[in-house]
């Protein structure tokens, strides 16, 4: 199973229940939308996901990972295997596209030859084979993404979380994004993808959650525990 959760209930305060018994399953290898309006709760559930958060109650299986109360210590290399898109992107702004790019790699230590090569591969596949040499503050807004695009994919993850991937850049550039996602499950790699955008999740038309005031409501996904 790609992602599990068993009445998980997520409390910042006794009155602020962002998550409220939530419980779905979704199988390995999919593509699927996390949607619903702002404050809803997108966001708290991707970072329990990708353990930057823990719940108030209830249980969470990332790729057959119990991750609720295993040490952070023990959760390294099953971090290894996921994939981040922030919504402001989180780009270093004195690196150019190609070193916050390769980062992942670098920070894991790999090849000097590996890393060149395989960067230069993926951000020409995202379109920026012309603005590796930029900064960020150079770059548009989808440039930027595309940039966040490749940064998290560049180790190959199993699975690749996004958070509002499309919330700032205009339609036309959303499309573009949505398609690239749509290009990379694919290739092998599991995407779950928060968006408040309704027109685009009924374009693509893939199975979704949806979140309303921290409970899960109209569950679409393949299997819905």
């Amino acid at each position: 199973m790609l992602v599990q959760f068993d009445q998980v209930s997520l409390t910042y305060a006794a009155d602020h229940r962002v998550l409220v018994d939530v419980s779905f399953a979704l199988p390995a290898g999919g593509f699927y939308f996390l949607t619903g309006p702002s404050g809803a709760g997108k966001s708290s559930l991707l970072r329990l996901i990708y353990c930057g958060e823990r719940p108030t109650s209830g249980t969470i299986h990332v790729l057959g990972e119990d991750i609720t109360r295993a040490p952070r210590g023990e959760l390294t290399e099953l971090r290894r295997q996921l994939g981040t898109v922030f919504q402001d992107f989180r780009l270093i702004p004195y690196l150019t596209a190609f070193e916050n790019a390769a980062l992942p790699l670098r920070l894991a230590g790999a090849e000097e030859a590996y890393i060149n090569r395989h960067t230069r591969e993926l951000l020409a596949w995202v379109g920026l084979a012309s603005r590796m040499d930029a900064l960020p503050a150079e770059m548009s807004g989808g440039e930027q993404q595309r940039v966040a695009i490749a940064r998290a994919v560049v180790g190959k993850p199993k699975l690749l979380l996004a958070d509002e991937p499309t919330g700032n850049v205009d339609d036309e550039t959303a499309i573009k994004l949505f398609h690239l996602f749509d290009e990379l499950n694919k290739m092998g790699t599991a995407i779950i993808l928060a968006t408040h955008q309704q027109h685009l999740v009924e374009r693509f038309k893939k199975p979704s959650l949806h979140l309303k005031a921290g409970h899960l409501t109209l569950p679409h996904a393949a299997k819905v525990a």
